[in-house]
């Protein structure tokens, strides 16, 4: 990854126009943080050297450096995912970008299916630990981590410092925030309604397609990572509506406001 993006990471690095303190990953349909705070700098990922191109709506493909109550962020408006046909090592470009930058708090944020059966569309939820056995092998392996401590990386998330950043953040915005498990799966197909019983069985409350292998490599590179999920909908088999990726980007939308009134007041008080 340092050969192959060195190009790319040496535009970025030439065209910042300050150190973040705080980089953030907006998942499917929560893009749109970024078009109400103070934009200082805009890098469409089209122009940069190699990046791969995002192909699910509701990632645009813009890296920003963005000002917010004095606050600097990086926030990244669309991510790449497994599914898409890229390597793992490209998926992870956003964290190794965002470590390029020296910065070292990272909140991941994406679009889930609820699997609790408390949980209901439109919940937020504070990610507490993730299952993800069906990527470890591409993390290890391609990512060739060498140390033990970053071998246990996988038992490190989140960060006691931003997950209780995040909690303050609800509470006084008065926003209710659900906490529990996120389940990786690779897709592109969601999971069967056998699956989804299986993971209960599990005490899975939430089940997507990014952040765990994001947050794993983060944590790796020794930086504090926080995570959310914004439940966009009921997942297989728990509900009769089918699912489809036009119920999460309508979910997304009508929960904006909160995220970002969760995000803003989370920035207030890092």
């Amino acid at each position: 990854m340092e050969l192959k993006y060195k190009d790319l990471v040496s535009t970025i690095q030439n065209e910042a126009p300050f150190k973040p303190e705080l980089a953030i990953i907006l998942g499917s349909g929560l893009g749109n943080l970024a078009d109400h705070l103070t934009k200082v700098k805009s890098i469409s990922t089209a122009d940069l050297p190699g990046y791969p191109k995002s192909t699910v709506k509701g990632h645009k493909g813009f890296i920003h450096f963005v000002k917010y109550e004095g606050k600097k962020l990086l926030l990244f408006q669309g991510r790449i995912h497994f599914y898409e046909g890229y390597n793992i090592s490209d998926c992870l470009l956003p964290v190794h970008i965002i470590h390029k930058l020296y910065c070292f708090n990272t909140i991941i944020t994406n679009a889930a299916g609820g699997v609790n059966l408390s949980f209901k569309p439109g919940d937020l939820m504070l990610i507490n630990s993730f299952y993800a056995f069906n990527i470890k092998k591409e993390l290890l392996e391609v990512l060739n981590l060498p140390t033990l401590d970053q071998r246990n990386s996988f038992l490190n998330f989140p960060s006691k410092k931003l997950s209780e950043l995040i909690k303050t953040a609800s509470l006084e915005a008065n926003i209710y925030l659900q906490e529990g498990s996120y389940w990786f799966g690779k897709g592109p197909s969601y999971e069967t309604p056998a699956e989804i019983k299986m993971m209960l069985k599990f005490g899975i409350d939430a089940v997507g397609m990014s952040t765990a292998h994001e947050a794993v490599y983060a944590q790796s590179l020794g930086m504090e990572v926080g995570g959310i999920s914004l439940i966009t909908n009921y997942a297989a088999g728990l509900s009769s509506t089918k699912l489809s990726h036009k119920e999460v980007i309508d979910t997304a939308n009508e929960a904006q406001n909160r995220f970002e009134s969760l995000i803003k007041k989370a920035i207030i008080l890092l």
